[in-house]
C-alpha cells in the first residue's frame, strides 16, 4: 500500500495472479490485507477455481441450492466423508451388508461368520447385540433391513438344507427384546427379501418347469407367523412371474410412489451434452422401442407358431437347439396365459416392485418393475392359493430395463424416485447365443440412474470403481444414496463417493479386501460406513465433522474466580 493507503496493485491484476493459485493458497494469500481478502472471495475467482479444480465439465450449471461458488467448493471439500475415524473388528469373517435404522440411532452388519450384528451409532460407535444363525442351519447371513418404524428387523441367508442343498431363509428379530419372531423360506437366496410395509416383508420362491424355464413366486408375509385370525393369512401370494433362460428373480425392493415430489435433489436430465436418453417404459413407446425393450417382441409371434406348427405336423426340422427351442416354447405358451397389468391412473399411494431378472441368459441383465396397488399391500383378505383357477397364469411386468450386462448392485435414492445400478457391460454388439454362456463382462463398473416418476435414463453413467470376478462368479455391491453423494464398494480394495449434482468421483476409501457394502446415515450424510472382506467395518466422517468433534470445549470459568475479580 502507498502512504496514502491506496493499493500499489490493481484488484484486476490481483486477480489475475489469483486465478495461477492453488484453492489453499488463494485463502492464505486473503489473511494478508482487506483489499487480498475482497479478491480472495470474488465469485469469479472461484467459479474458474470450481471447475480446474474438480474438472467438472464447463456446461455443468452450479447446484441449484447452493448460494455463492465459494461455498460450493467448500461444501465439496469439507463435507465429504472420508476421514476414517473407527474401524471395528469384532466380526471374525467377511462382511457382506450393511444397513441403518431409519432414525440412524443404530445399524446391523452381516456376515460370512453367520451373524447378524446390531450396533449403536453413538460418537464412538458400539456393538449392542449379536445373533448367530448357525443354530438354524444358516450357512452365513447375507443381509438386513429395518422396518419403517425401526422395531423389527428382517436379516436374509443362506440356508443349508437337505443333501448340502442351499436355499434362502429370512428372518425377523424384535429390536426391543432380539428375540427371534420368525423365519420365511426364500429362494434363489438371492432375492433377499424386503419390507413392504412396518409388518409384512416380500419374500421369493422358485419353481422349474424345464430345463432352463422357471417361475418365481413373490410371497407376501406376515412378519408374526402365529396370527390367529381367520381373515389374516400368514401368507399370500403376490406375483408369479415367468423365467427364461434359466433367470431368476432376485434382488428385490420395494419404492415408495408417495415420495417421489419430496424435496431431494433436481438431475437435469436435458442438461447439454448429455447422452440420448433411453426410455424404457413398455407401455407408451412405439414399436421399435418396445420391441428393444420387451422380452418376447410381438412382432415375432406368428413366424414362431408356424415353426411350431410344422414340427407338430412333420413338415419341418428344428434349426434350433433343445434350449432355444424350450425357450421359444415357453414365450408361445406364456402368450394366452398372462394376466396383463392393472393399471392405476397416477396413485401416489401405490409402491414400485423392483428386481433384477433376465430374458437372454441366467445372468441378471435387465430390471423388472411392478406396480403393487394398495389394495395388495395386505395378507387380509382371501385364503391362501387364490387366483390359481384362473386363465391368466403368469404376471405381465409394468416396466423392463435392459442394461446390456450383468447387474451386481441396485440402490434408491433418499426420495425413491432414481434407481442407481452397478452394471458390468457386455461388449457393444454382442449376441448371447447361448443362455449359459453369457458375453464376458467389463472390468469397469457402470454406475447408471434411472428416473422411476418419468421413466427414463438420467446423466452420464458414473465410472471409477472395478470389478474382477468373471460372468459366473461375480457377486453384488451394495451401493447407497444420500441427498448429495452416492457411493459404492467394488473389488479394487477402495469404496467410492460421487456428487450426485457434477456427476464427479470426490473420495476413495481404502480397505485392504473387497468392499462389499457401504451405507450412509440417513440423518446425517457426513457419516459413512463400509464394509469389506478383511472383515472389518469402517466409520468415515467430513472433515468437517471431525474438527468440530475434535474441538476442545471451553471450560467454564469457575463461580469462586468471578466473584474474586468482581472485589478487586
Amino acid at each position: 500500500m502507498e502512504e496514502g493507503g491506496t493499493p500499489l496493485l490493481p484488484d484486476s491484476l490481483v486477480y489475475q495472479i489469483f486465478l495461477s493459485l492453488d484453492p489453499a493458497d488463494v485463502l492464505a494469500a486473503g489473511l494478508v490485507c482487506r483489499q487480498w481478502q475482497a479478491v480472495s472471495r470474488d465469485e469469479f475467482l472461484w467459479r474458474e477455481q470450481f471447475y480446474r479444480y474438480y474438472q467438472v465439465a464447463r456446461d455443468v450449471p452450479r447446484h441449484p441450492a447452493a448460494t455463492s461458488w465459494y461455498e460450493e467448493f467448500r461444501r465439496l471439500y469439507d463435507t465429504v466423508p472420508c476421514v476414517e475415524v473407527q474401524t471395528l473388528r469384532e466380526h471374525t469373517d467377511q462382511v457382506l451388508h450393511l444397513s441403518f435404522s431409519h432414525s440412524g440411532y443404530q445399524f446391523a452388519s452381516c456376515s460370512k461368520d453367520c451373524t447378524v450384528k446390531i450396533w449403536n451409532n453413538d460418537l464412538t460407535i458400539s456393538l449392542v447385540h449379536s445373533a448367530d444363525m448357525r443354530p438354524y442351519n444358516w450357512s452365513y447371513t447375507q443381509f438386513s433391513q429395518f422396518n419403517q418404524d425401526d422395531s423389527l428387523l428382517l436379516a436374509s441367508g443362506v440356508f443349508l438344507g437337505p443333501h448340502n442343498s442351499s436355499s434362502g431363509e429370512i428372518a425377523v428379530i424384535s429390536l426391543d427384546t432380539f428375540a427371534l419372531l420368525s423365519r420365511v423360506r426364500n429362494k434363489p437366496y438371492d432375492v433377499f427379501g424386503c419390507w413392504l410395509t412396518e409388518t409384512s416383508l416380500i419374500s421369493g420362491n422358485l419353481h422349474r418347469i424345464g430345463d432352463i424355464t422357471s417361475c418365481s413366486v413373490l410371497w407376501l408375509n406376515n412378519a408374526f407367523q402365529d396370527v390367529e385370525s381367520e381373515n389374516v393369512n400368514v401368507v399370500k401370494r403376490l406375483f408369479k412371474i415367468q423365467n427364461l433362460n434359466a433367470s431368476t428373480i432376485r434382488t428385490v425392493m420395494v419404492a415408495d410412489c408417495s415420495r417421489f415430489d419430496s424435496p431431494d435433489l433436481l438431475l437435469d436430465a436435458g442438461a447439454p451434452g448429455a447422452p440420448p436418453r433411453r426410455v424404457f417404459d413398455l407401455g407408451n413407446g412405439g414399436e421399435d422401442e418396445v420391441a428393444s425393450a420387451a422380452p418376447a417382441p410381438a412382432r415375432g409371434k406368428e413366424g414362431l407358431r408356424h415353426l411350431l406348427d410344422g414340427l407338430l405336423d412333420g413338415r419341418a426340422q428344428p434349426q434350433l437347439s433343445e434350449r432355444m427351442l424350450e425357450t421359444k416354447v415357453a414365450e408361445l405358451l406364456a402368450q394366452g396365459r398372462t394376466k396383463p397389468p392393472e393399471r392405476s391412473t397416477a396413485d401416489a399411494r401405490s409402491k414400485l416392485l423392483i428386481f433384477t431378472t433376465g430374458c437372454l441368459t441366467y445372468s441378471p441383465h435387465q430390471i423388472g418393475i411392478k406396480q403393487i396397488l394398495p389394495h395388495q399391500m395386505t395378507t387380509a383378505g382371501p385364503v391362501l392359493g387364490e387366483g390359481r383357477g384362473s386363465d391368466a397364469f403368469f404376471d405381465a411386468l409394468d416396466h423392463v430395463i435392459d442394461v446390456h450386462g450383468h447387474i451386481i448392485g441396485m440402490g434408491l435414492s433418499p426420495d425413491n424416485r432414481y434407481l442407481y445400478v452397478n452394471s458390468r457391460a457386455w461388449p457393444s454388439g454382442s449376441v448371447v447365443a447361448d443362455p449359459m454362456q453369457p458375453p464376458p463382462i467389463a472390468e469397469e463398473i457402470d454406475l447408471l440412474v434411472f428416473d422411476l416418476k418419468t421413466m427414463q435414463e438420467v446423466k452420464r453413467a458414473l465410472r471409477a470403481h472395478r470389478a474382477y470376478t468373471p460372468n459366473d462368479e461375480c457377486f453384488f455391491i451394495f451401493l447407497d444414496v444420500s441427498r448429495d453423494f452416492v457411493a459404492s464398494g467394488a473389488e479394487d480394495r477402495h469404496g467410492y463417493i460421487w456428487d450426485r449434482h457434477y456427476n464427479i468421483c470426490l473420495a476413495k476409501l481404502r480397505h485392504q479386501d473387497v468392499v462389499n457394502s457401504v451405507v450412509f446415515s440417513p440423518q446425517e450424510q457426513e457419516l459413512l460406513l463400509t464394509a469389506s472382506d478383511d472383515a472389518t467395518i469402517k466409520a468415515w466422517r467430513s472433515p468437517r465433522t471431525v474438527r468440530v468433534h475434535q474441538a476442545p470445549r471451553p471450560r467454564p470459568r469457575p463461580i469462586f474466580s468471578w466473584f474474586a475479580s468482581q472485589r478487586r
